[in-house]
């Protein structure tokens, strides 16, 4: 990629310095522990304060230092999964849910900003849904006439989209989007929520999470906290071991920010049809009057399961020059991991299997920020035991007979990469690994993460994912391993950055120094 590019800092990390927040010590007591501190668990513990609850909040990192701080933070109601999808899935009722309760979210974000008087960005807009050159407006026709069912009776078609240089030809018009600072809101939220006398640790990993009448959570390094409700809101449930599992697939998306002249891109939401689709906003860059950022994302892939070849950066940007010619150097690019349930919306409600004061949001599409935000609404009336007209449409329990073709090919994916314990290995000597990558080896029946760091020192681990012995992929675009079968992340070293998998891979003869082959080092 050209330019000097930030690596894999999204531009709301390299913006803003998140504060820290202390780790829990001891024992403590609370109405409610919310584990995780991203858009989900922030919007629920700052809700359930309003309330007059006792909160504690906890994440093993810091407050959006997950998922939430590599968003492209698109706050819409032009839902990822159609609303003619929807309807079909949901029928016209919950297609109308769907569209009522991100509406709702754009609202509730826009009111809290207000209220709380944070200054994160938040700008009203509108965005435009358009489709690959030369195809027809079939599916266009088809979402316009579902949408408006669904009641957002100003969606439009329109010609084309307001973009000078690129001519998308007819689009969809959605009014009253939203795009904000991601991580300026959720500081000013945390802060709110401390106003409020919630009490926020970071530094602090939860192990286990148990329900029912003494219900607590427990963290690594000892204290637990007993709640009367718990909240997993992690992005993806650690403590479900298998159910949310086989209904949700695990993504990787991919962004690159490009400086653009000032105005010339008309500032709006826009995204495409494609499969792996692409969504673009702009955003202004600090102390930069003449340039704002062209922040383009997608070539989505199932996590782990990256083809080979081009990088998904050289593909965005290849992608992005052909419609914005003026765009200029790159100079951010960052990837994100998307839930896709199968039925197309969220899972928030009580955990299936778990005692009824255990809940979880997860599931978020690519619609992140306004799913989140929906967790929290919902998740404070459900504990507070109020009646919530999404709670059904959102219910982790919920029966998708509708969906059962996706269930199955979803489930089918995950049987076919255990497979993988059958093929030989990518290389056969660990001198085939060149500096800064990494590859499979197999040992007999073993097969071994080899990672070979920029000193020449080999570091060796087990390739199984220890949440359920899937074999882990090298992603070279992220130097990282990753879970074909349901998404765990692990970083070169085997350190798990991302579950359900819940502890790291297993080291294999320890890490020792190999001397690079000739090859190794030609191939730098």
């Amino acid at each position: 990629m050209s330019g000097n590019v930030a690596s894999s800092t999204s531009v709301w990390m390299a913006g803003v310095p998140m504060p820290n927040y202390p780790r829990l010590e001891s024992n403590t007591t609370a109405e409610v522990c919310v584990v995780g501190a991203g858009i989900a668990g922030m919007m629920t513990a700052y809700l359930l304060a309003l309330e007059g609850k006792s909160v504690v909040v906890l994440d093993r990192m810091t407050v959006g230092a997950g998922e939430t701080g590599r968003t492209t933070a698109h706050l819409s109601n032009a839902l990822d999964r159609r609303y003619y999808e929807l309807r079909r899935l949901h029928g016209e009722q919950g297609a109308r849910l769907a569209a009522q309760s991100h509406t709702a979210a754009i609202d509730r974000l826009e009111s809290i900003s207000l209220h709380e008087n944070i200054d994160c960005d938040f700008q009203r807009l509108d965005g435009f849904l358009f489709q690959p050159e030369g195809k027809s407006t079939d599916e266009l026709d088809r979402e316009l006439s579902a949408a408006r069912d669904a009641g957002l009776v100003g969606v439009q078609m329109m010609p084309r989209a307001p973009l000078p240089e690129f001519d998308t030809g007819p689009c969809l018009r959605f009014p009253q989007q939203g795009q904000f600072h991601p991580l300026k809101f959720l500081a000013g939220l945390a802060h709110a929520f401390q106003r409020l006398g919630g009490r926020l640790y970071g530094d602090t990993e939860v192990t286990e999470v148990q329900g029912g009448r003494e219900a607590y959570v427990a963290t690594r390094h000892g204290p637990r906290v007993a709640a009367n409700a718990i909240v997993v809101a992690t992005n993806v449930p650690f403590n479900d071991r298998l159910v949310i599992h086989t209904k949700q697939g695990a993504y990787r998306t991919y962004v690159i920010g490009l400086r653009a002249p000032r105005g010339s891109v008309h500032r709006a939401l826009y995204w495409d049809t494609l499969d792996p689709y692409h969504y673009i906003r702009l955003q202004d860059l600090p102390a930069d009057a003449d340039s704002e950022l062209l922040i383009v994302g997608g070539e989505d892939h199932k996590t782990g399961q990256q083809c080979a070849g081009e990088s998904p950066y050289q593909k965005l940007e290849t992608w992005t020059r052909r419609r914005f010619p003026q765009a200029g150097a790159v100079v951010f690019h960052w990837s994100g991991q998307v839930l896709e349930p199968v039925d197309g919306l969220g899972y928030i409600g009580r955990n299936p299997g778990d005692e009824d004061n255990v809940y979880i949001a997860t599931g978020d599409t690519g619609m992140g920020m306004t799913h989140g935000t929906i967790a929290g609404i919902l998740l404070t009336d459900l504990i507070c035991g109020r009646q919530n007209p999404w709670s059904e449409l959102y219910d982790p329990s919920r029966k998708w007979t509708s969906s059962l073709r996706d269930f199955a090919s979803e489930n089918l994916n995950v049987a076919r990469q255990y497979l993988g314990w059958l093929t030989g290995g990518e290389v056969s000597s660990v001198h085939e690994v060149p500096a800064g990558s990494g590859a499979i080896l197999r040992e007999g029946m073993s097969k071994v993460c080899v990672y070979r760091d920029e000193q020449g020192a080999v570091h060796r681990h087990s390739a199984m994912c220890p949440h359920l012995g899937c074999v882990v992929a090298w992603n070279d675009a992220e130097k990282s391993w990753d879970c074909p079968c349901h998404g765990s992340r692990f970083d070169p070293l085997g350190r798990v950055i991302h579950g359900p998998a819940a502890s790291d891979l297993a080291p294999v003869d320890g890490d020792h120094r190999v001397q690079p082959s000739r090859e190794a080092i030609s191939s730098r």
